[in-house]
């Protein structure tokens, strides 16, 4: 009974939810280019937003083991270079769409 119960409001959440609009297709270069600037950062920030938690993780669950502090640390450098990367990515794209025209 509950599991009726929870898969019949499972699926009413999912038939509320807003259906995406259909993108329309990029027909210039700066269209492509500028879809292309939105994916890396949406890429990036998930990326650094995972290796963000994953190092906290580490750090929490560490105990005081220098090796497990080690690598909790270098996991959450490694994601903020990826937040910095996210932040620097407009700049990028618009470089490669100067030099591309």
């Amino acid at each position: 009974m509950r599991r009726t119960l929870a898969l019949t409001v499972a699926l009413a959440l999912l038939a509320a939810l807003p259906t995406p609009e259909v993108a329309n297709a990029a027909t210039t270069l700066n269209q492509v280019i500028d879809n292309l600037r939105t994916w890396m950062i949406g890429l990036l920030v998930g990326l650094a937003t995972l290796l963000l938690t994953v190092g906290g993780v580490r750090y929490l669950l560490a105990a005081g083991d220098p090796d497990a502090l080690e690598k909790a640390k270098s996991t959450i450098k490694a994601a903020l270079a990826g937040y910095a990367l996210a932040a620097l990515a407009p700049a990028l794209v618009t470089v490669l769409q100067h030099i591309v025209g």
